[in-house]
């Protein structure tokens, strides 16, 4: 039966690695980084990352971290390089070939290619002694630590490499600044791109605010709340959100006399407002924690947008 000790001796060992990889990055890794800064610098360089086998899984996930980072970046399938895709390196770019042996005979062509137009060529290897660290510019030696199981097949190495690539990633993520705006722009879909949403993205602007001024009579505010259909109207006071009518607002004093009362004696002064670089996600815990369904989004006390939870909803935020 699998035994939940062997599970744990698993992670053991793959932790093991990974701070004995700690302890051994040094100048090499950051020439590898400062290298990329400068190829990337002009706009004409790319990171190429290739590898074969279970190295090769690693080197698609690391190019795809990379390139959501900010780091352009692709794999190439060595087999497929050997047949017509090593068109796709150039002179600009700088390659990195993943391989535990560091003898991979379907990455000896790539090596050569690029010692032939003089690409910078890294090599991210677990042996010292082979074909790749010697055709290398550079060479990130993993640690030479046992693999987690008995028929050594890929994991503890497998994990250092993926670690390095991650390593490799933030360090140029931070060394340029980048920043949640800048990996909103590499991920507009799904979850991650929801999560980085503005609420300028998403608010109702211009003409679909509903607004009053503060002199108007409820009878004309009725209609903005009515024809704007977000269940309140902000109200203005020399372009400035001084209040808010809401249905509650409207419930509270409602009379005989109440189509001929002032906006400004029904409104709720100094109503909840958000900025429109926040997140989002912020409008709906404003929403969420005061369990109203619109908030108006405001500048230096001026309105500029108004924000409804069905925008938030739909964009699944």
């Amino acid at each position: 039966m699998p035994d939940i000790k062997t599970a744990k001796r698993v992670l053991r060992q793959e932790i093991a690695g990974l701070e004995a990889l700690e302890n051994a990055l040094g100048q090499e890794f950051i020439a590898v980084a400062q290298k990329i800064e400068d190829l990337i610098k002009d706009g004409k360089g790319r990171v190429v990352i290739s590898g074969m086998g279970k190295s090769g899984h690693v080197a698609k996930k690391i190019a795809a971290t990379l390139a959501s980072t900010g780091t352009p970046a692709f794999f190439v399938h060595p087999a497929e390089a050997s047949h017509g895709d090593l068109g796709m390196i150039t002179a600009h770019d700088i390659v990195i070939l993943l391989s535990n042996s560091g003898e991979t005979a379907e990455l000896k062509d790539i090596s050569a290619y690029c010692k032939r137009f003089g690409i910078f060529l890294v090599g991210i290897v677990r042996k010292k002694t082979s074909a790749l660290v010697d055709a290398a510019d550079i060479a990130l030696i993993l640690p030479d630590t046992e693999e987690a199981n008995s028929v050594n097949a890929p994991t503890t190495s497998t994990t250092m490499m993926m670690a390095l690539g991650d390593a490799l990633a933030v360090s140029l993520l931070e060394s340029r600044g980048f920043e949640n705006e800048d990996f909103k722009t590499f991920h507009p879909g799904g979850k991650l791109g929801a999560a980085f949403l503005t609420v300028a993205e998403l608010m109702h602007k211009g003409s679909e605010i509903p607004l009053v001024d503060m002199g108007q009579k409820m009878s004309e505010a009725l209609m903005t709340i009515t024809g704007k259909k977000f269940g309140c109207a902000g109200v203005v006071e020399s372009g400035k959100l001084v209040g808010i009518i809401t249905d509650g607002d409207v419930r509270r004093h409602m009379d005989a006399d109440f189509l001929g009362k002032k906006v400004a004696d029904v409104m709720t002064k100094n109503p909840v407002t958000i900025r429109p670089k926040a997140l989002a996600a912020e409008a709906l815990n404003i929403m969420n924690t005061r369990q109203i369904t619109s908030v108006f989004v405001a500048e230096d006390s001026k309105p500029v947008g108004i924000i409804h939870i069905h925008d938030l909803l739909r964009a699944g935020v």
